[in-house]
C-alpha cells in the first residue's frame, strides 16, 4: 500500500529532473534571506566558527565567538595560548578538548603549510585536522567556489522529501544531489533547504499547506 502510494505521488509530481529548477526558484523566492547563520569578518574565522559547529547550534557558536575573535586574531593566537585555555573559551561549544586540539593542529598545518592563509579547494581543506568533507564543503562555497553540496540533517530530510534521493548516507545524498542541481545552485541549494526546513518543512509537522512547493513534493500532505 505505502509502496503503491510513494509511486503514485512520484508520477503525479513528474521526473526530479523537471523539478529541480523550479523547485529552487521557488526556495529563492519565499526565502530571499537563505544565508549562512554564522557570523564572521574573515576567512580565518568563517574556518574556526564551522568548525566549532559541530554538535551544536549556530547561534551558540556566534556568542562564543563574539568574544573569540577578539582575542584569537591570526593562527599564531590559537598556538600562543595554553591548550586549557583554548579549551575553556570554547567550552560552551561542546566537545572543547577534540575541538581545541583540531583548532591547534589545523593552525599550525596553515603556518607551515599555506602561509597562513585558509586553502580554497575540497581537497587541501580536508587535510587540515579536524575538518571533514562537512566542513570543507561550507567554507569552499563561503569562499566562493562551492565543490560540492552540503549535506545536513535538513539537507538529507527534505531532499528526500522532495523526492531527490532514495539514499541515507550522506555522501551518497550529495552524490544524488551533485548529478541533479545545476552547479551554479550548489552554495545556495543547501541554505534554502535547510531555511525551508525550520521554517516550514518541519521534522515531526511540515506545514504542507504553506509550503511554495507543495505541488512539486511527493511527501506533500495537500
Amino acid at each position: 500500500m505505502q509502496r503503491s502510494y510513494v509511486h503514485e505521488a512520484r508520477k503525479r509530481v513528474g521526473p526530479k529532473r523537471n523539478r529541480i529548477v523550479p523547485i529552487i526558484e521557488r526556495l529563492l523566492a519565499a526565502h530571499p534571506d537563505a544565508t549562512i547563520a554564522l557570523r564572521f569578518r574573515s576567512e580565518l574565522e568563517l574556518l574556526v566558527s564551522v568548525m566549532l559547529s559541530a554538535q551544536t547550534t549556530d547561534m551558540n557558536v556566534n556568542r562564543v565567538t563574539e568574544r573569540l575573535f577578539e582575542k584569537y586574531k591570526r593562527p599564531e593566537d590559537y598556538l600562543a595560548v595554553p591548550p586549557a585555555e583554548l579549551e575553556r573559551d570554547i567550552f560552551a561549544t561542546g566537545f572543547f578538548r577534540q575541538k581545541a586540539r583540531a583548532l591547534r593542529g589545523t593552525m599550525k598545518m596553515l603556518l607551515e603549510e599555506y602561509d597562513g592563509q585558509v586553502p580554497r579547494t575540497l581537497a587541501e581543506l580536508v587535510r587540515l585536522p579536524g575538518v571533514a568533507r562537512k566542513t570543507a564543503n561550507v567554507v569552499a562555497a563561503e569562499l566562493g567556489d562551492p565543490q560540492g553540496i552540503v549535506v545536513d540533517t535538513h539537507v538529507r530530510r527534505l531532499s528526500q522529501r522532495l523526492g531527490l534521493t532514495r539514499q541515507e548516507d550522506p555522501v551518497k545524498i550529495e552524490q544524488d544531489l551533485q548529478r541533479l542541481v545545476p552547479r551554479e545552485y550548489w552554495g545556495v541549494f543547501p541554505h534554502l533547504l535547510i531555511w525551508h526546513g525550520r521554517r516550514v518543512c518541519l521534522a515531526r509537522a511540515p506545514r504542507c499547506e504553506n509550503c511554495a512547493v507543495n505541488d512539486l513534493c511527493p511527501s506533500s500532505r495537500v
